[in-house]
């Protein structure tokens, strides 16, 4: 996927977003604001007048998030933090209301939890924060099983693997020598494409163990862009806030 960078101005601010160019892009460009800058991609023959319009008009959308990105890596489960899932930026908000515990909410573009009115600061941040991790774990359960079973035609080898979602501190996943598949939950955070390459790179453990040459043509025989998707993954490690919890 080719890269280059660019530029816009808004009002009296110069908005810079790198383009990431690819061929299996037909017709449709998408744009993301990220912890580490504001990306567009788009097909190879995007014109670059059209992908800066787009960008132009998009601004405030734009300043709005990158604001809300400068606190993101701050401590604490505050009003207004950011949250990531499947690589979005999300905002966390408060509600009160008569539950025994928190209840996590997800509403396309925001977090709402809704917690007890008689909670003092210290008791609440810890069970929001226990809350999180379980609703992180379910949409894990959700999505990293069925992205398995999409990959395995043609990555699969020997008997269905059993797949486990767990709390790994070092790592995103493993293969057990059974074929045991384990994912750190903290892989619902990643964008899509970045949660393709985790699994697929699990799954040709399968049938070859280790990191030789013969591994990695397995992984780039499914995903052809393996190298920036591992860059991708190293850059998103550093700016995923939870990582403690």
């Amino acid at each position: 996927m080719a890269r280059e960078r660019s530029s816009i101005t808004h009002g009296d601010t110069t908005i810079e977003f790198e383009v990431r160019r690819s061929d299996r892009r037909t017709r449709t460009i998408d744009l993301a604001v990220t912890p580490t800058g504001v990306r567009v991609y788009a097909p190879r023959a995007a014109p670059a007048a059209e992908l800066e319009r787009l960008v132009r008009a998009k601004a405030p959308w734009i300043l709005g998030h990158l604001a809300d990105l400068q606190g993101a890596n701050r401590p604490g489960l505050r009003e207004g933090q950011i949250m990531p899932y499947l690589g979005r930026a999300v905002t966390l908000s408060y509600e009160t209301g008569e539950l025994p515990g928190p209840v996590v909410d997800f509403e396309g573009n925001r977090f709402t939890v809704t917690v007890p009115p008689d909670q003092d600061d210290d008791s609440r941040l810890l069970s929001v924060g226990h809350a999180f991790v379980a609703w992180y774990n379910a949409r894990a359960w959700e999505r990293i099983p069925a992205t398995v079973d999409a990959w395995w035609p043609l990555l699969g080898h020997g008997p269905k693997s059993r797949v486990l979602i767990r709390d790994q501190k070092s790592r995103w996943a493993s293969c057990a020598r059974d074929g045991t598949l384990r994912f750190n939950w903290r892989v619902i955070m990643l964008e899509p494409r970045l949660i393709d390459y985790v699994v697929v790179h699990e799954l040709a453990h399968l049938e070859v163990k280790g990191h030789p040459p013969e591994f990695w043509n397995r992984v780039a025989g499914a995903l052809p862009d393996v190298d920036e998707r591992r860059r991708d993954l190293k850059e998103a490690v550093s700016n995923l806030p939870l990582w403690d919890l």
